[in-house]
């Protein structure tokens, strides 16, 4: 009886420290996070970046996404509406890390539709059609044309601007942010320089929610 108290004390006080030992790598990994979020600050914003909302807002979003990314997909409505339910209190910035085979090219096009004021319907588009042009298993990037044939886009335009050195060196800009950033999966999302740190909707609106009611408090 006394050999077998030893074993379940000893038994609860292993849980017991495994519990604490999960508590403090949890409360590190977070600190890290904010840690290189405060250090590599320069890298969530750029000038060439593409933006939805007001300018003035005074909460500010920046989504690191990858046009092939489901998750992204998912989020892209929410976080559009989101953004529209606020009258001009929120921003959006949207960065590329593009994790899947073909996605430096979606991005390109993407590129391109915006030197036609064409980029929010064109990927609007090619998510909403993403399923067929991103298979994990057989990606065809180059099909996305037909895809943007209702938008008024000039293609042949598009197939020169997509190559331009500009749009190339945004690719490329993005790219070395995310890796500063530590990136490592799409969306990834910071607002007002702060890391979504746990996954999740829930999660992502009670950030935006906190930002908004220090900017504004009345």
């Amino acid at each position: 009886m006394k050999r077998s108290l030893i074993v379940v004390t000893s038994v609860v006080a292993m849980l017991a420290l495994f519990a604490i030992g999960a508590v403090i790598y949890k409360q590190q990994s977070v600190a890290s996070s904010q840690q290189v979020a405060v250090e590599n600050s320069a890298a969530l914003t750029r000038f060439s970046s593409v933006t939805y909302g007001a300018n003035d807002a005074k909460v500010h979003i920046v989504e690191f996404m990858d046009p092939a990314c489901e998750a992204c997909r998912a989020f892209y409505p929410y976080v559009k509406n989101i953004i529209n339910s606020q009258q001009g209190k929120i921003k959006l910035t949207v960065r590329y890390a593009n994790f899947h085979e073909g996605s430096d090219y979606v991005a390109q096009v993407l590129e391109a539709a915006r030197a036609q004021d064409k980029y929010w319907p064109a990927l609007e588009a090619l998510l909403a059609t993403q399923d067929q042009w991103a298979s994990h298993h057989a990606p065809a990037p180059e099909t996305v044309w037909k895809y943007l044939g209702n938008l008024g886009l000039n293609f042949e335009q598009m197939q020169q601007d997509m190559n331009d050195p500009k749009v190339l060196a945004v690719i490329e800009q993005d790219r070395a942010d995310a890796q500063a950033l530590q990136i490592s999966k799409t969306p990834s999302f910071f607002v007002n320089g702060k890391p979504l740190i746990k996954f999740g909707y829930e999660e992502l609106e009670q950030l935006i929610q906190s930002e908004l009611k220090q900017a504004y408090p009345n």
